[in-house]
Formats: C-alpha cells, sequence, structure tokens
C-alpha cells in the first residue's frame, strides 16, 4: 500500500503547475484550505490532506509530535516525487512546516507560517483538554450533538477565539460512527497529545535556522501569537518577511480569505 493512502487527501489544479502542499491545523483537516486553494488552482498544483490523527486519515496511537508529521510528509512528498514545493501550515501545522523546513531544507522552495509561535507552553494542553472534556460525546444522534454546541456549549464554554465560532467548528468535526453514534472525526487521543509534543521546548532556534525566503502571517487579533511573539521572530532571521492582517484572529485564512491570497500571490510572485 503507498504511504499515501493511510491519508485522506485531495489534489487540486494542473499536473504541470508550480507545487504547493497545505498543512491543516489543530482539530482541522484538508478541506480547511478549500477557499485559499479555489484561488490559487487555475494555474498551481495543490495537495492538501487531513494529517494523522486528523479527519478521515489513520490514527495511530503514537507518534504526534512535530517531527513525527513532517516525516509523514515527507514520505508522502518522496512517494510522489515532489523534490521542490512551496509550503503552507496554519497554527499547529504552522509549528509541522517548520518543523519540515528544519529538518529537509532542500525540499522548500518557500514556507509560509500562518499564525503560531516558537515558545513553549507545557500547560497548552490543558486548554484543549478542558474543551475536548466538556462534549459529552458520544451523542445518540446528529441532533444531539448540533443542539449540544449551539446550545450548551456557547453558553457555558470559556474559549479565547468566538465562542460560537468554536462551537460550530466542533460541530463540523462531529461524524457517525459504524454503531450509529455521533463522535469525534479526529482522534482526541492524538489532539492532546499534539499539543503536549508540540509545546515541550521553544523552537526559536528554527526559526533562526530557516534557510528559505519565509513568510510569516499574523492576525491583527489573534490571542495565540502575541504582537511581541511576532515582532521577535521577524528580528530572528533576515529571510523571514511579515504580513500582518487586518480584521484577522487566529484563523486568518478563514476570516479574511482574500487578503490572505493576495499576500501568497505577492510572496510567492505572479501566478
Amino acid at each position: 500500500m503507498a504511504y499515501l493512502d493511510n491519508f485522506n487527501h485531495q489534489f487540486y489544479g494542473p499536473e504541470n503547475g508550480r507545487k504547493w502542499v497545505f498543512i491543516h491545523g489543530l482539530m482541522g483537516y484538508g478541506q480547511n484550505w478549500r477557499r485559499i486553494i479555489s484561488g490559487l488552482e487555475s494555474t498551481e498544483r495543490c495537495l492538501a490532506y487531513d494529517q494523522r490523527g486528523h479527519g478521515r486519515s489513520f490514527q495511530p496511537e503514537s507518534g504526534y509530535s512535530p517531527e513525527d508529521y513532517a516525516n509523514d510528509l515527507k514520505q508522502i512528498v518522496d512517494e510522489l516525487g515532489w523534490d521542490k514545493f512551496i509550503l503552507v501550515g496554519h497554527s499547529m501545522g504552522g509549528r509541522n512546516v517548520m518543523a519540515f523546513a528544519s529538518m529537509y531544507p532542500e525540499y522548500v522552495e518557500k514556507l509560509i507560517v500562518e499564525d503560531i509561535g516558537p515558545e513553549a507552553h507545557p500547560n497548552a494542553y490543558e486548554y484543549y483538554e478542558y474543551l475536548l472534556n466538556l462534549a459529552p460525546t458520544p451523542f445518540a444522534t446528529r441532533e444531539e450533538a448540533r443542539k449540544y454546541f449551539m446550545e450548551d456549549f456557547v453558553k457555558t464554554a470559556k474559549t479565547r477565539e468566538k465562542v460560537e465560532v468554536m462551537a460550530q467548528y466542533f460541530y463540523s468535526n462531529m461524524v457517525e460512527k459504524p454503531d450509529g453514534t455521533v463522535d469525534w472525526r479526529f482522534s482526541k487521543y492524538g489532539i492532546i497529545e499534539s499539543v503536549k509534543a508540540g509545546h515541550t521546548h521553544e523552537r526559536w532556534d528554527q526559526v533562526r535556522g530557516l534557510k528559505m525566503p519565509t513568510l510569516w502571517i499574523r492576525g491583527e487579533t489573534s490571542q495565540e501569537l502575541k504582537p511581541d511573539i511576532y515582532q521577535r521572530i521577524l528580528a530572528e532571521n533576515p529571510m523571514i518577511k511579515g504580513v500582518e492582517i487586518p480584521g484577522a484572529g487566529h484563523w486568518v485564512h478563514s476570516d479574511q480569505p482574500q487578503a490572505f491570497i493576495a499576500a501568497l500571490k505577492s510572496f510567492v510572485g505572479d501566478f
């Protein structure tokens, strides 16, 4: 079996187009990039996939560090014969692409990191553990799940982003299981382990060591990437260029998709 078969994935655009790989964030999946890819796919060849433990991809019992995710990407692109591509990652995906670019710099033509920093937060997992444990999963029906997230969750959950947005996002991650119950699309264990492994130590050495042109995008109102950390990132490495997008929070490419696409086009050159 091909390694790529472990992952729910989709290609977009002409096969002879310039190659891009899009890596989603925590609890996300490849389709989170659809609006962005729609602005590129007339000329560009794009790959988006659900990372391990996410979406409809395989859910191993271990292996959720940024380096594990990076090695998945290495095996995928080697299988495809992609030896040079533009790499884009959001949030946890941004940490994973930074790991990949540090481990395998020869593959990365240009790097785009969206709204994540390199600092360590050993207790960061507690926030996600709290949110995931609020939901009384599994639900008996999809309607029961919808009612919980749209009514109870929005009243009780304390979230960094808008609670209504988080409720909708969590509900979109509910799927019907073979026994008819409705539960998380992703591996709950894998989500918690991803946060733990991603925050065990600071990764400023990776920021300083990036050898390829890099665009670091921040949402103006992001609570995830603080302004002082962002400014330090830009000062650490002359290869890094920064763009802060107004009217966007942590989900920059969702909040302001046209501005995000414009930033990509400005960075990589005309399509």
